[in-house]
């Protein structure tokens, strides 16, 4: 049996959302639902990721969870039509964000249970009167009863608007018409549904079929993809997964799988796996080949969770807590035979996956990001030995932070080669990755 994960800890993680007040409401009420979904919204709208939105409502009953995470993505998916609407019926948005996104929550359920409308309107009045001193209930009720008479005016409308259309900011969707004039309109339809779930199959304890049979023998439809990935039919929590906490399989996106492929590290190779958070990559490297593995993510919190994952599944990395530009921090000068630089991006590829990015990225993130990535190849470059194979990987469809950035490397780096590259697109079947293997020469 490999040895537990080492980590190392050096770093202090970002503090959630402070937990809300309880409420008078019943939980499995939806006046509850919306009500957790507009703290996690007005989280969200202040600043923080939806992942620490959510950390703030972690204690409520898991019903109540999944009933409030299900309005939350689904307004951040409708990124602009909520505010198209409101602003034709207020004279300008609230300043109590929690109530402005209660509104947002409850536009979103008028729209997907149009069956039942005086029941929506009802109890996103009840919620209304858990925030702010029930001050704004009579608002709630007026623009909510406002929105029910003006509805089909209302949405007619929002053809004309290409945000409310679109559901992506104006400048996002400016790029991708630019980059992809044949398949921006996909693009963007991709990023507005829900995402496909995606299996990733541990190769060191099970193989494909035998776990597509078990996936049959529960009543789980699946379809086998690639090497060793099965997309489900229907995607539900990993814990009715057979075999899931034996380690048998992982949840990762098939896009995500290539990462591993295009590396395919050597066994006994000394690998990098230079920004491993959230550790899927990890892992699918240390499944396909026996490898000395250094992971580092600069994040406390989610690099334990790297090690949780690698225990669950059998297998061993050394894990350290470091920032992969500080390379005097963390080498130990030996060169590695492999690096995976999976580098921070604006994650424009994911965001059927996380809505929040549409509504959290500016345009000016891009040229950031852009730089960062530049920083970390220069910074890793010299790590790697000659003839050594580095994979360059995001999960953005900006060009900036994909073939731009590996074009400018190259005329930095004049002692590097492409060996290929691939810009996968979202789709059915994966997210949006980039991918460039380059090799060092001698």
């Amino acid at each position: 049996m490999p040895q537990r994960a080492r980590v190392r800890k050096t770093a202090i993680a970002k503090e959630p959302p402070a937990a809300a007040p309880r409420s008078a409401l019943a939980v499995d009420s939806l006046g509850f639902s919306l009500l957790l979904a507009a703290r996690v919204l007005a989280a969200v709208a202040g600043g923080h990721s939806l992942n620490e939105a959510l950390l703030a409502i972690a204690s409520e009953p898991p019903a109540a969870q999944a009933a409030a995470r299900d309005v939350a993505y689904g307004v951040l998916r409708r990124y602009g039509r909520a505010e198209f609407i409101l602003a034709r019926l207020m004279n300008k948005p609230l300043s109590h964000a929690p109530t402005q996104a209660l509104l947002h929550g409850a536009l979103y359920r008028l729209d997907t249970r149009p069956d039942a409308p005086a029941m929506v309107v009802d109890q996103a009045v009840a919620a209304a009167g858990e925030l702010a001193g029930g001050v704004f209930k009579g608002l709630v009720n007026g623009v909510l009863r406002n929105y029910l008479r003006q509805r089909e005016a209302l949405l007619a409308r929002i053809a004309d608007d290409d945000e409310a259309h679109f559901q992506h900011p104006r400048w996002w969707l400016s790029r991708l018409r630019r980059a992809y004039p044949e398949d921006w309109a996909t693009i963007v339809a991709a990023g507005n549904s829900r995402p496909a779930m995606t299996l990733r199959v541990n190769a060191r304890r099970t193989t494909r079929a035998d776990y597509a049979d078990r996936l049959a023998g529960a009543g789980i439809a699946a379809q086998a993809l690639g090497n060793n990935a099965l997309l489900l039919a229907k995607a539900l929590p990993v814990g009715e997964l057979p075999g899931f906490s034996d380690g048998l399989v992982s949840v990762q996106d098939f896009g995500a799988q290539r990462a591993a492929e295009l590396l395919a590290p050597a066994a006994r190779a000394r690998v990098l796996d230079a920004c491993a958070a959230p550790g899927g990559k990890t892992a699918h490297l240390l499944e396909a080949a026996d490898v000395d593995l250094l992971a580092l993510d600069i994040d406390e919190r989610r690099m334990q969770r790297i090690g949780d994952n690698l225990e669950r599944l059998g297998l061993a990395a050394t894990l350290k807590v470091a920032d992969c530009q500080d390379v005097a921090a963390w080498w130990d000068g030996r060169p590695f035979d492999a690096i995976l630089a999976d580098v921070p991006c604006t994650a424009s590829g994911v965001v059927r996956r996380h809505p929040d990015i549409k509504h959290l990225r500016r345009e000016s993130d891009v040229r950031r990001f852009a730089q960062t990535q530049a920083a970390i190849l220069d910074a890793l470059w010299p790590t790697l030995k000659a003839g050594g194979t580095l994979l360059y990987a995001t999960c953005s469809v900006f060009g900036e932070e994909n073939a731009g950035q590996i074009d400018a490397f190259l005329v930095r780096q004049p002692g590097a080669e492409r060996i290929s590259q691939e810009q996968l697109l979202p789709q059915k079947e994966n997210d949006g990755f980039y991918y460039a293997l380059l090799r060092k020469l001698a």
